[in-house]
């Protein structure tokens, strides 16, 4: 199936048709591209946004580690977020909190005080793709790795347990588990995670005024993000799925947003990854971010024959994206 390479070019196509679409209002996509919204990639390349750029930062980073440890994977991904933010390339409206971490980070401070603390843009799942892909990691691994991607820029606890989430969907898709059971997987997931506070990965971050407890930290992230995917459900219930999705599921700003509303239009047709694409972009809130995870949803489930074939050598950074998904395939 290539799984791994299917589900990194599915948030990069996904990435690049929400482009053009992002900051607009839901009648005005329509307008220009019908209630499905874009379903053809546009220009040679066709560029993406930040979104896949970090996406890549973190496979990379993940592939370039000596081990999947905070002590290994902290170094290389500091150096990889910094060259990112100071690539000519980096000029796609990148998000102002992981350029502010970032340039925390740039002075050298503990990631613990570069983060942004109370920050749970979506910035801190967009990129967590690669993590859920990535093969041989072991539970306290790949949730930690998830967590800790987030952490460096997006220090609230909701930009973690959304991160986490995002890596297990497409880490349990990839694996074979059925669209229609992935909502009870992650609200299970939300269920048995809620006072785990990842302490070796997070350290200190816990320690905010008027918190308690890591337990009690942790917890509010876990809750928010239930809360989210209760939303989902109550929308797929709802059996009309016209319209703009951000009406129902939220605008994907934040963390537990993008991740509710890409799991929204990808479990209306999980059979029909374009669509999904067209019904990410074609949305007022975060489009290109909402897009992009709901790409990466169905590439993890359908592999790389999801997509049309012509757009492989049209996507921007397409030698980046089937570096890393052979190395996972």
């Amino acid at each position: 199936m290539r799984a791994a390479t299917g589900s990194l070019l599915g948030l990069a196509y996904g990435d690049s048709l929400g482009k053009p679409t992002e900051f607009q209002e839901y009648a005005t996509i329509v307008a220009r591209y019908g209630p499905g919204g874009p379903r053809q990639l546009i220009g040679e390349p066709a560029l993406v946004t930040d979104d896949t750029q970090m996406a890549l930062a973190v496979g990379e980073a993940l592939r370039e580690a000596a081990s999947i440890t905070p002590e290994s994977l902290e170094p290389v991904l500091r150096r990889r977020f910094l060259e990112w933010a100071a690539s000519p390339e980096n000029d796609r409206a990148p998000g102002m909190t992981c350029l502010r971490a970032i340039g925390n980070l740039a002075d050298g401070r503990p990631w613990a005080r570069a983060t942004q603390a109370d920050s749970k843009g979506c910035g801190a799942n967009m990129r967590v793709t690669p993590v859920g892909l990535m093969p041989g990691l072991t539970d306290d691994q790949r949730a930690g790795a998830a967590q800790f991607q987030a952490a460096l820029t997006h220090g609230h606890p909701t930009g973690l347990a959304a991160s986490e989430l995002t890596a297990y969907a497409v880490f349990w898709l990839r694996g074979g588990l059925a669209p229609s059971g992935l909502l009870a997987a992650l609200r299970e997931r939300c269920a048995e995670q809620r006072k785990v506070y990842r302490g070796d990965w997070l350290g200190e971050l816990w320690h905010r005024p008027a918190v308690t407890s890591p337990e009690e930290f942790i917890a509010r992230g876990w809750d928010e993000c239930a809360a989210a995917l209760d939303r989902v459900a109550e929308a797929l219930a709802g059996g009309d799925h016209t319209g703009d999705p951000c009406l129902r599921t939220g605008a994907g700003w934040i963390a537990e947003e993008a991740l509710a509303t890409a799991l929204y239009v990808y479990l209306v047709s999980p059979d029909e990854p374009v669509a999904v694409l067209g019904r990410g972009a074609a949305s007022s809130g975060d489009s290109d971010s909402i897009a992009c995870l709901a790409g990466a949803f169905a590439g993890a489930a359908l592999g790389l024959a999801a997509w049309p074939a012509d757009w492989q050598t049209q996507i921007e950074y397409a030698d980046r994206l089937f570096r890393l998904g052979r190395a996972w395939d």
